[in-house]
């Protein structure tokens, strides 16, 4: 599984560089901007959420890390509970090119988010999009959201997705275009209309034309997969990306179509506006109503 992002052939006893491997190699190589050894994280954080949206019968936990590199944040989603107590100790005060060798993968992604978003921030990238997602309560927000994220597949031609991170507003936008969907989660269960959700998403992909999938793939080391399917396919690759929105854009035209890049603080935060950054895709306007 590799990304293919530089010219470099590996080695033929070397395993596949990961997607992550490639751009954090790149970064080091001064692609991006200043020498990860010279900048140091200074503030580490979580996020813990619950919610239950108001007329839906399931909620769901969220948990972040999230690390600040002057006035940028990277962040990456782990499964709460899942981060060890000390690893926020281990981030405070390293530098960048120390985090990019840790040996959790969320420290690694959260570092190298902050060190994009730092270097190549969204706001006046080539060829994104900002899009407003209007204030609102978190049901409100969640499903403008899931109109502009969902608006990034290409028209007539997603006529079955595999959605891998399951968000039932993206699922309740599918369904309201008339879409066929393959629900797949790590976590299992059913969806909000008790359809059976896929701990599996490779068992999916012949069966989809098309693909949506939450950034915590690049988290938890799934997104590769997904990656060699789209470039030996060519079917589009959607990603919806609060984990690693800054490192997920360097992969368009590497396997995937389009991005929704949603740095921190993401809209369940707060209940005012919020930005989404759309890189790809068709134009979706100027908000998310």
């Amino acid at each position: 599984m590799t990304a293919a992002l530089h010219e470099d052939s590996p080695a033929a006893t070397a395993p596949p560089a990961t997607a992550l491997e490639l751009i954090a190699g790149r970064a080091r190589a001064g692609a991006y901007g200043p020498d990860p050894a010279g900048r140091r994280i200074a503030l580490a954080f979580t996020t813990a959420q619950a919610v239950r949206h108001a007329g839906r019968a399931r909620g769901y936990r969220n948990e972040v890390l999230s690390l600040r590199l002057g006035a940028a944040v990277g962040s990456c989603a782990v499964e709460p509970g899942a981060l060890p107590a000390d690893a926020l100790t281990d981030c405070v005060g390293a530098t960048v090119a120390e985090l990019l060798d840790h040996p959790l993968t969320p420290v690694r992604v959260a570092a190298l988010d902050a060190y994009l978003m730092h270097c190549r921030p969204h706001a006046g990238a080539p060829g994104v999009r900002p899009v407003v997602v209007p204030g609102g309560c978190s049901l409100e927000k969640s499903r403008a959201r899931a109109r502009a994220v969902t608006g990034l597949l290409p028209p007539g031609r997603a006529r079955r997705v595999l959605v891998v991170g399951v968000v039932n507003s993206l699922l309740e936008q599918l369904r309201s275009r008339g879409v066929g969907y393959l629900p797949c989660d790590l976590k299992g269960g059913t969806t909000e209309w008790g359809e059976a959700v896929t701990a599996d998403a490779l068992a999916g992909l012949d069966d989809c034309d098309a693909i949506l999938a939450s950034g915590m793939t690049l988290g938890n080391g799934t997104l590769d997969p997904l990656l060699d399917h789209a470039r030996a396919t060519g079917k589009p690759l959607v990603l919806f990306a609060q984990t690693g929105s800054a490192v997920l854009p360097r992969l368009l035209g590497h396997g995937v179509s389009a991005v929704s890049a949603e740095p921190y603080p993401f809209f369940w935060l707060d209940g005012g506006p919020s930005t989404l950054h759309l890189y790809g895709g068709a134009p979706a306007g100027g908000d998310a109503r």
